[in-house]
């Protein structure tokens, strides 16, 4: 189910009015799992294809209980290996044979969130923070809810159990701003999305091409590609997570936020804790932190500890990138992921010892250090997304055509780009930010706001039908 499909917009008003209509915890948790299972069943054409994540839910579930009793972190680190093997057997990763893959098609859309919540409750469960057992609905609820199944965003288990007593969003201080976010949301989708996907697709299949390609030419097309694939990556996910906690909102039910300006990050781990950042914040919490502790004690010198920090950085974002998808390009993404991330630790670590933290933060507040900074991030993050749209072959294809000195050139010329654009936004925010103050009896008005409403609603309509259909979220781990 397309979540951009009429289907999908009655699914999501269904559970809206049935939520509030029926707003125990009890019905609430049975709305959540119908709606949960009408969506789930629009991917697959037979029962026989949810056995397999009915299977991985049982494995997990009983894992979950039998450590709640135990608290055996050997016996943790067995049900681990199990599920993980589970689970690159289930996602068909490349580098296993035919002989390991199950013969039927069968659902994998969703089953990458489903393994972090899965983790995140055997490893609670170990360290006895979970109590009591958790209720069989309430566990499907929290791994199958249709607003994170596919795409989170990573709510952790006690924040999704204490959201299912509170009340629906009924005062309309709460559904004003609620319904508003969803039509942003759809605005993002249908329109920005739209556009900037069609012209990703554009220049990409010019550059993809057989005809033969200039050196210029193929490095702007691979620029613009690059440029454009990013912000329509960006549009489409925020957008989705505006819908989903826009409507979980209307539902009582309050998910943590997504995305933090991410392009005004002045650095790579800026950056992943603003784009993501639950996905982010459980790969701190369950890889991150653990492997730094781990090398912490087996190196226990003091001067070590920044360097080990950034190694610990590199296997943690290998290991997402690694995440993402089950090809082979998706170790570069990883690789790519991992350099980023130590690289920037290991720079912090030296400029803070050659020129002192209060030189060091002084500096990087300068207007030409930030926009350079920002403009850097923005250049790598979107350089290295091209492995979500290139396979390995078409990849290292283009790394020979463009050469070292064209790879170094696309870097440089989006790092200037990126600088200019950010700092030509900021300036026209700020003014607007001042129009809007001067005019705020006029802008702030009930009146307008229904106003802007029903334009961003004839907009997604307009435009969507231009486009015949949104493209649908894609980041999702492949």
């Amino acid at each position: 189910m397309a979540f951009t499909s009429p289907s999908f917009l009655l699914l999501l008003l269904a559970f809206v009015l049935l939520t509030n209509a029926f707003p125990s915890p009890r019905a609430r948790s049975i709305t959540l799992c119908l709606a949960s299972a009408v969506f789930i069943a629009s991917y697959v054409d037979s029962a026989l294809q949810l056995l397999p994540l009915a299977a991985f839910l049982a494995f997990g579930y009983a894992s979950i209980e039998l450590l709640r009793r135990g608290r055996s972190r050997g016996l943790l680190g067995a049900l681990l290996i199990g599920l993980l093997g589970g689970f690159v057997v289930l996602k068909r990763y490349s580098f296993l044979g035919p002989a390991v893959q199950l013969p039927f098609p069968y659902l994998m859309v969703g089953l990458s969130y489903v393994l972090f919540r899965l983790i995140h409750l055997m490893v609670d469960a170990q360290q006895g923070e979970l109590g009591r057992r958790i209720p069989a609905l309430q566990f499907v609820n929290y791994c199958l809810s249709f607003l994170t199944f596919t795409a989170g965003p990573i709510q952790l288990y006690p924040e999704f159990a204490s959201e299912q007593q509170a009340r629906p969003a009924q005062d309309p201080a709460r559904v004003g701003p609620a319904l508003a976010r969803v039509v942003r949301g759809f605005v993002k989708v249908g329109v920005a999305s739209a556009i900037l996907n069609y012209v990703f697709v554009a220049l990409s299949g010019r550059l993809l091409s057989a005809s033969p390609l200039g050196a210029a030419n193929t490095w702007i097309l691979f620029v613009g590609s690059a440029v454009s694939y990013t912000a329509y990556l960006y549009s489409n996910f925020a957008g989705y997570m505006d819908i989903v906690l826009g409507v979980g909102e209307l539902a009582g039910q309050r998910l943590p936020e997504n995305f933090n300006q991410p392009f005004a990050a002045r650095s790579f781990l800026d950056f992943w804790s603003r784009w993501h950042m639950t996905l982010s914040n459980w790969f701190k919490v369950y890889l991150f932190n653990p492997l730094l502790k781990g090398l912490a004690k087996r190196y226990p010198s003091n001067g070590s500890a920044p360097y080990l920090a950034a190694a610990a950085f590199f296997v943690t974002f290998l290991v997402m990138g690694l995440w993402h998808g089950t090809t082979g390009v998706f170790v570069i993404y990883g690789l790519l992921l991992g350099a980023g991330a130590s690289i920037n630790k290991a720079w912090q670590v030296f400029a803070t010892a050659r020129f002192g933290k209060r030189a060091y933060k002084q500096a990087g507040e300068r207007p030409l250090a930030v926009y350079a900074a920002r403009g850097l991030t923005f250049a790598y993050f979107a350089l290295a997304l091209a492995c979500l749209w290139l396979d390995l072959p078409q990849l290292s294809g283009l790394a020979r055509r463009l050469g070292p000195g064209g790879l170094v050139a696309s870097y440089g010329a989006l790092t200037l780009g990126a600088a200019l654009v950010f700092a030509s936004w900021d300036a026209a925010s700020a003014r607007l930010r001042t129009a809007r103050a001067r005019w705020s009896p006029l802008f702030g008005s009930p009146l307008a706001r229904d106003f802007a409403l029903a334009a961003q609603i004839l907009l997604v309509l307009s435009v969507g039908s231009f486009f015949h259909k949104a493209p649908e979220f894609v980041y999702r781990a492949f």
